[in-house]
């Protein structure tokens, strides 16, 4: 770490995960550029400075783009901070004359700052309006629960909270419109799933997740990224993702695999594909990373992270990006 680590140490409310293994992935040589996608309250740019590095950092969120002016003042123009999508992040640096990087880091799904005020509707354990917009426009949680048909919503559930009682769900949600309260949402979710006061896990938390997914278009964000990444990183570059959910990282999975071509001798499960059309845009991927049962211990939210990277090779990148249904499917 350089000097900066005494001047831009961890934030304790907002500490990220995996940051250490992050770091370790990136291999960050001082004066590198590299790019945090996903800023939220800053804990990976704030590493990336610590450890040298000149740092790029996008978020949709407006509010995470105001609070991190003071990192911006405080890096002493090491820090360029743009209000963005993530998915865009080529066309976002190629306006400001960048069009290759050393290192690209995504931290894929809400963010502690977004989760934990109760204004912002992301949480079944506060109540507040039920909103969940990383963006803070378009059409909120709410606008879609009381407008979509019970059919939507049960795909909705199922497929990005796999959700196996969608159906059951999603008519009692119908039954009970309108919906303007994350508490009201929550408590619809734990009566039709008969989910008893007390009870460790909360069921409501398979809904609000794949709610907040299809409300802020997650999965299609992070197909579009990870192909902006591809076209983005230099020669040698690292790229690093952090997800939470599975169907997030079995599209990192496979986008990094068809890249790569490390399946291309297929499996006693699986037919050997035919020979990759294109050179391999990545090195063999590094073996996934889990969070520690210390890190675990010290944030629960840590448990379902995994974080998955690899190198950029000198080929070309791929035309199009990755196929996100089959993704899904696989």
């Amino acid at each position: 770490m350089s000097d900066l680590s005494a001047a831009l140490p961890r934030d304790p409310r907002h500490d990220p995960v995996l940051r250490d293994e992050v770091v370790a992935a990136l291999a960050i040589t001082p004066g590198e550029r590299h790019v945090d996608a996903t800023f939220g309250a800053g804990g990976y740019t704030r590493a990336m400075l610590a450890a040298g590095a000149d740092v790029v950092a996008c978020d949709r969120d407006p509010d995470a783009i105001a609070e991190g002016q003071a990192l911006v003042e405080a890096a002493n123009g090491r820090l360029t901070l743009i209000h963005g999508r993530f998915g865009e992040i080529d066309r976002l640096l190629a306006e400001r004359g960048i069009d290759a990087v050393d290192g690209i880091t995504f931290d894929i799904g809400v963010s502690s700052m977004q989760l934990d005020r109760d204004e912002r509707g992301f949480s079944f354990q506060k109540d507040g309006p039920l909103d969940m917009r990383m963006a803070q426009e378009g059409e909120s949680a709410a606008d879609w629960l009381n407008r979509a048909d019970e059919t939507e919503i049960a795909d909705v559930l199922f497929h990005y909270g796999d959700e196996r009682q969608s159906r059951r769900v999603a008519r009692a949600i119908v039954a009970a419109r309108p919906l303007t309260r994350t508490a009201e949402l929550a408590a619809v979710v734990r009566k039709a799933l008969r989910h008893p006061p007390g009870a460790p896990k909360d069921p409501s938390t398979k809904s609000f997740q794949a709610i907040r997914i299809h409300i802020n278009s997650e999965l299609d964000e992070l197909v579009a990224g990870l192909a902006a990444a591809e076209r983005l990183l230099r020669p040698g570059g690292r790229l690093a993702v952090v997800s939470f959910h599975s169907t997030e990282d079995r599209i990192v999975k496979n986008f990094l695999r068809e890249r790569s071509g490390s399946d291309a001798a297929g499996s006693r499960h699986r037919p050997a594909p035919l020979p990759l059309a294109r050179a391999a845009t990545f090195e063999t991927p590094a073996r996934k990373v889990r969070p520690s049962k210390a890190e675990e211990a010290r944030n629960p939210r840590a448990r379902s992270a995994t974080l998955r990277s690899a190198v950029r090779t000198a080929a070309p990148a791929w035309p199009g990006q990755s196929n996100m249904k089959e993704a899904i499917s696989c």
